[in-house]
């Protein structure tokens, strides 16, 4: 029976035109850093087209030498800039940083990950597959809401988001600001994409986390 991982997690549903405040329970990626406007930046395009193949050939080892098959997951990235106006005001994607993420399951270790590496290397065409890592990430305490519509505008919701929603609950931001597409921006009208927006929050009474 192929698992679903999306469907298995509930932080992976959020409600739109609403913030919620979820726990995100401790989770494995395969993950890709680098520098720039997603829209044009070589390392990003370099970083998305070698990530999917190595997570491709993740599913494939274990569902072949395993026996435990899952839908590989929607991309996800995490974002964050010196000034982190560049998200809400100017939108500058010159100066944003990012990570790339691609969910595995728990059962999935270092090694699954380095002869999936060597499947993938083969093949070629993965030109940022050495600087893939399996990391485990653990985001705990955070706010998101599901945003309908164009990344760019995206901009309000996070304003409202980062400066009214989150110190009204006596809360305050601590780590990247996090999200998932899913849906493909390559073959979704710019209208019917569909992100989860997430920021990972502690409350004020507690130390701040990272």
């Amino acid at each position: 029976m192929k698992v679903d991982l999306v469907k298995q997690i509930e932080s992976y549903r959020a409600p739109r035109d609403r913030f919620d405040v979820v726990a995100v329970p401790p989770l494995q990626y395969l993950m890709v850093d680098g520098h720039g406007d997603p829209n044009t930046s070589e390392a990003y395009s370099d970083a998305l087209s070698s990530l999917f193949p190595l997570a491709y050939a993740l599913k494939f080892l274990s569902k072949g030498e395993l026996g435990r098959d899952y839908g590989v997951p929607p991309l996800e990235a995490l974002w964050w800039a010196d000034d982190m106006d560049a998200f809400t005001g100017g939108r500058d994607a010159s100066r944003w940083h990012w990570t790339l993420l691609s969910l595995v399951p728990e059962w999935v270790t270092a090694d699954h990950v380095e002869t999936a590496r060597g499947t993938v290397a083969r093949k070629g065409g993965a030109p940022a597959l050495d600087a893939i890592r399996l990391e485990p990430f653990d985001e705990g305490l955070a706010v998101q809401t599901l945003h309908a519509g164009p990344y760019d505008a995206e901009g309000p919701v996070l304003d409202a988001m980062h400066h009214d929603f989150i110190p009204t609950e006596g809360l305050r931001m601590t780590g990247k600001h996090h999200e998932v597409y899913l849906n493909d921006a390559r073959r979704t009208a710019p209208d019917k994409l569909r992100t989860i927006l997430r920021q990972p929050v502690t409350r004020l009474d507690e130390p701040a986390a990272g």
